[in-house]
């Protein structure tokens, strides 16, 4: 009976979600130095910096550190689980660019394309002339944006905090894109009467961009986008708890979100917060929809870092995945915003890239890619290292407690002994 109910755990989804385990040492890392993230973690939770996190290290393609911290839900003082579901915000973009590779590879399109050629709505684009803080006037686009704009975040398409008409109304307010009934083609059709904030390829400016792909995606595949990414990305992959909201049978599993301040002290997390992402919503956001877990989200980039690959099964071709992780912007210029980029960092295609370690002043190699999301997930991808280090919390606003997640990787990354 007990070997039968070993073999029943084999072939589970829970078992066939997991990556190869290895003693830090035959990782290349030190058990000691991996000893150091512990203590700093709990005192954060001790002063209430976070109520709890996961922080996970694979290397050579083995996980070398995987540890829970604190709560997943502190006023219920429930632990932390290591297979706790979490808002992933803006670590849905580096999914959703993996779809539109695919979708490239398989000769839809090449990604210097017009997006107008497959949203018409995006065509003879205005772009806005800003006085004081307001639109005054627009002009015509000098060329249109295309899929590598909408990648890399130099298509004009307005940031998450938009833009105001010579009114001072809000444009992302007029078109009412919040809409929570509308699906995807509609969220685009309304984002598309909002003006650019640049000309289309001069001018890096996260925001958008990322979600317009998801419609891409819909369109060329003939698929709506959370089912593609299901049938292409996530069950290949065995990413079993990934997906755009959390159903009531894994409620249990869903950490509850904090409310962070500037002083970094963090307090529960209004009820409409924790009511989000649990039912399926009318539009899949390509950019912010994602909700997952560690050792999911470590099974796709270690696919990313192993070539496209993972456990036999090709997602991308590894061609694909260099010309994603390259910097894209060169000497373009970097809008300001929410996610400017230091000296240093590139953008790829849909992630950032460090270029230069030294000008950044953190611990890393030149090539790293990585991302993080609105509420502090984060991931970082060295292929120099062989190395993928992932930090899950969920902090909204993140604010004060902001360094948690870089501090882990500085943690990780002393670790290294060979």
């Amino acid at each position: 009976m007990k070997l039968l109910l070993v073999f029943a755990l084999a072939l589970s989804p829970l078992a066939a979600q997991q990556l190869p385990v290895a003693d830090p040492a035959q990782a290349g890392l030190s058990k000691e130095r991996l000893a150091r993230i512990a203590p700093y973690m709990n005192k954060q939770i001790e002063e209430n910096h976070m109520s709890g996190a996961i922080g996970l290290v694979i290397r050579n393609g083995k996980v070398a550190y995987f540890e829970p911290y604190g709560f997943m839900d502190k006023d219920a003082k429930k632990p932390m689980q290591k297979n706790a579901i979490f808002r992933m915000y803006s670590m849905t973009k580096a999914v959703t660019g993996v779809a539109v590779m695919m979708l490239m590879e398989e000769g839809k399109f090449v990604i210097n394309d017009p997006v107008s050629k497959y949203l018409p709505e995006f065509a003879k684009p205005q772009v806005a002339v800003v006085e004081n803080g307001r639109v005054t006037s627009t002009v015509p686009a000098e060329r249109e944006m295309t899929i590598r704009d909408l990648m890399r975040h130099t298509s004009g398409v307005v940031d998450y905090v938009g833009l105001n008409d010579k009114d001072g109304e809000s444009y992302l307010r007029k078109a009412n894109i919040y809409d929570p009934s509308i699906d995807l083609a509609e969220f685009c059709r309304r984002l598309a009467k909002i003006p650019l904030s640049y000309q289309p390829g001069t001018t890096f400016q996260y925001g958008y961009s990322i979600d317009v792909l998801g419609r891409l995606v819909e369109v060329v595949s003939g698929k709506r986008f959370e089912d593609f990414l299901d049938d292409r990305i996530f069950k290949p992959l065995g990413m079993v708890d990934t997906g755009f909201y959390v159903p009531e049978s894994k409620w249990g599993r869903f950490v509850i979100v904090d409310a962070g301040n500037p002083r970094g002290i963090v307090r529960r997390g209004p009820a409409a917060a924790q009511e989000a992402y649990k039912k399926k919503p009318a539009a899949a956001l390509g950019g912010q929809g994602m909700v997952s877990t560690a050792m999911d989200y470590a099974r796709f980039t270690q696919m990313l870092l192993n070539g496209g690959v993972l456990d036999g099964k090709r997602i991308l071709g590894r061609k694909s995945v260099e010309l994603m992780h390259m910097d894209h912007l060169g000497d373009l210029a970097r809008g300001p915003g929410i996610a400017n980029l230091a000296p240093g960092t590139g953008f790829g295609l849909t992630f950032a890239v460090t270029k230069d370690p030294g000008k950044l002043g953190v611990m890393a190699s030149a090539g790293e890619y990585y991302w993080a999301g609105a509420a502090g997930t984060r991931f970082w991808i060295d292929p120099k290292e062989k190395m993928i280090t992932i930090f899950m919390v969920n902090i909204m606003p993140l604010a004060g407690s902001g360094n948690i997640g870089p501090m882990f990787k500085v943690l990780a990354y002393q670790a290294i002994a060979d």
